[in-house]
């Protein structure tokens, strides 16, 4: 496998290895070891460090002294976590988009990607699914107008990604009512209703979490 576009190489490397701990390709606790990855890719160890680093930013491995890289477990802790932080992070971006927007035209974009995932309900594709879920937010960034709050939510996004996939994987049926969550949150912003955007955010973080700890217990 050989990479291009060297100026995002180290990038190139740190998204193609997140897919893999994503999907559960990597297992927790598994070891990245730095000179495989080079081989493998055929990349430069300096371009393989710092992609490492990246993962460790965005929480997918952790780097220990002595010992390397490895892929980050996923305990009960982390996921409650993880969600009781992301989930007032999306509360404000859905306050910022119901506070700004302005014509019919502001909203296209999110009507798209509710179009999108309906579609990938259908198929039962988790990972067009997933990446759509994560549309919804890249769409929602201009409204905010927030670099620290789009930086934050970019380096969480793929740590959310492999909890997704997680739950998803076990429960497909699972993304018709996750489906019908974002339907409830666009009438809301709609509406210009903080109360009701808080309301539907705080309870999908909760079915999600639930999701996510009851396929690890299964594990």
């Amino acid at each position: 496998m050989t990479f291009q576009a060297p100026d995002s190489l180290s990038e190139q490397i740190a998204h193609h290895l997140a897919e893999r701990i994503i999907r559960g390709e990597l297992k927790e606790r598994e070891r990245i070891q730095e000179q495989k990855v080079t081989q493998a890719m055929n990349v430069s160890r300096g371009s393989v460090r710092e992609a490492l680093l990246i993962l460790e930013r965005r929480h997918l491995i952790t780097i220990l002294p002595r010992r390397g890289a490895q892929v980050s477990e996923l305990t009960p802790q982390h996921v409650r976590s993880l969600y009781t932080l992301v989930m007032e992070l999306y509360i404000l971006l859905g306050y910022a988009v119901a506070e700004h927007w302005r014509r019919e035209e502001d909203l296209l974009p999110f009507r798209a990607i509710q179009q999108r995932l309906a579609e990938a309900r259908e198929r039962e594709d988790i990972l067009a699914f997933v990446d759509s879920s994560f549309a919804i937010m890249q769409a929602a960034y201009p409204f905010a107008d927030n670099p620290y709050l789009q930086q934050t939510l970019d380096n969480l996004q793929p740590a959310i990604a492999r909890t997704y996939y997680i739950a998803l994987e076990r429960r497909r049926g699972q993304m018709h009512q996750l489906g019908a969550v974002f339907d409830g949150l666009l009438q809301a912003v709609i509406a210009r209703d903080p109360v009701r955007i808080r309301e539907v955010l705080l309870d999908y973080g909760k079915q999600n979490c639930e999701l996510v700890l009851a396929a690890l217990a299964e594990r």
